[in-house]
């Protein structure tokens, strides 16, 4: 089981602040887990319907779309820093 946790309007749109779940195994990459999660249902559509703006952090470090999850034990979806 894999922890996921949603930060700002990715959790106001999916509607919980984190998860726990089994990944299946044609989940590989954040890339691969971002679309699963597309499918889940029309909140996680949502909120991820511009997956490309999504930061995403494995076991509280921040990584690209294309890393491997590997045994991650947390993974944290954050929309894209804004401010000045």
């Amino acid at each position: 089981m894999t922890r996921l946790v949603y930060f700002a309007w990715v959790r106001e749109r999916i509607g919980k602040a984190e998860e726990e779940m089994s990944l299946p195994s044609e989940v590989v990459t954040v890339g691969d887990l971002l679309n699963h999660l597309k499918g889940l249902g029309e909140e996680y559509e949502m909120a991820l319907q511009f997956p490309e703006a999504i930061r995403v952090a494995i076991d509280m470090e921040h990584v690209e779309h294309d890393e491997p999850i590997g045994n991650a034990r947390e993974i944290g979806l954050f929309p894209p820093m804004t401010g000045g």
